[in-house]
């Protein structure tokens, strides 16, 4: 692929005033407080066993730590705003202190606990909703001056899995992406990163078919978030299960980079950094 395939896209964040450089792709780690998240081993409860966690996801290369306290696992059961604040702000304070360099992202579909996250240190809002399931997450993001990861899905997670209908998959999911950003740019918003929502209210069909379009988002000139670690379309397709499935993510981040992914969303660090490393060889 030629280094100027993708001259214009975006390839810049200024995450709490400090400067990443997305033309050599970067990995963010997934730390879930959460009790019932999919992939049993990125449940970190207890503060010593997230502190843990945030340190070898660093050591490990990761550029992003991505926090969430409220499971989007299809089915998953739905808590309050305060219950997802009161696991999230303790562990964003946690880290912020412990690793100030760590760039801190937060899984939240809430205006309000987007807020208090971003106030607590964190630097990056990631919406699963695209700003669906709450009016001011749109104007919150703007006022707060943070980039912001766009998903998309339909529904919630609680009802998710009965969206999963589409035409055309791929048209639906740009068209999505088109209009909210024209929003986000009217609003001021700066940084705005795409993500296609791999299993987000798609059957295992849609998201692969999202994959082998995956480089036609490039052409909105935004970075591009690819997570598709440890998921069913993964462990479905080859008979496995969550546990089982690192090699088979490995595999298709290899292919999402190929294709212009920008950050890869990951359970497991080591192994992502150690792909880019290999892609940016072979490049």
């Amino acid at each position: 692929m030629a280094k100027d395939t993708f001259f214009h896209k975006k390839v810049t964040l200024n995450a709490g005033g400090k400067l990443i450089d997305l033309s050599t792709p970067k990995v963010m780690g997934i730390i879930n407080l959460t009790p019932d998240s999919f992939y049993a081993d990125s449940r970190k409860q207890n503060m010593d066993a997230i502190l843990l966690q945030a340190q070898k996801m660093l050591t490990d290369g990761a550029t992003f730590l991505d926090l969430g306290a409220y499971s989007s696992r299809p089915g998953a059961t739905d808590i309050s705003v305060q219950e997802e604040t009161d696991r999230l702000l303790p562990a964003v304070e946690a880290i912020a202190k412990d690793f100030p360099d760590a760039v801190l992202s937060i899984d939240t579909f809430r205006a309000t606990v987007a807020q208090e996250a971003i106030k607590a240190g964190a630097h990056i809002i990631n919406d699963i909703s695209g700003g669906e399931l709450d009016a001011d997450m749109f104007s919150t993001v703007a006022d707060l001056h943070v980039p912001y990861i766009l998903m998309h899905m339909k529904g919630t997670p609680q009802n998710m899995k009965q969206m999963a209908n589409y035409e055309n998959v791929f048209d639906e999911v740009f068209d999505y992406f088109t209009d909210k950003y024209h929003q986000l740019k009217e609003l001021g918003v700066k940084d705005v990163i795409l993500d296609p929502g791999f299993g987000f209210a798609k059957k295992a069909e849609h998201s692969y078919a999202l994959m082998q379009r995956l480089q036609d988002f490039n052409v909105l000139q935004l970075p591009l978030l690819v997570g598709v670690s440890r998921k069913n379309m993964i462990y479905k397709t080859l008979g496995i299960t969550a546990d089982e499935a690192l090699n088979g993510t490995t595999a298709l981040n290899a292919i999402a980079l190929t294709k212009g992914a920008n950050i890869l969303r990951v359970h497991d660090v080591k192994e992502a950094v150690e792909t880019v490393k290999l892609w940016e060889m072979c490049r």
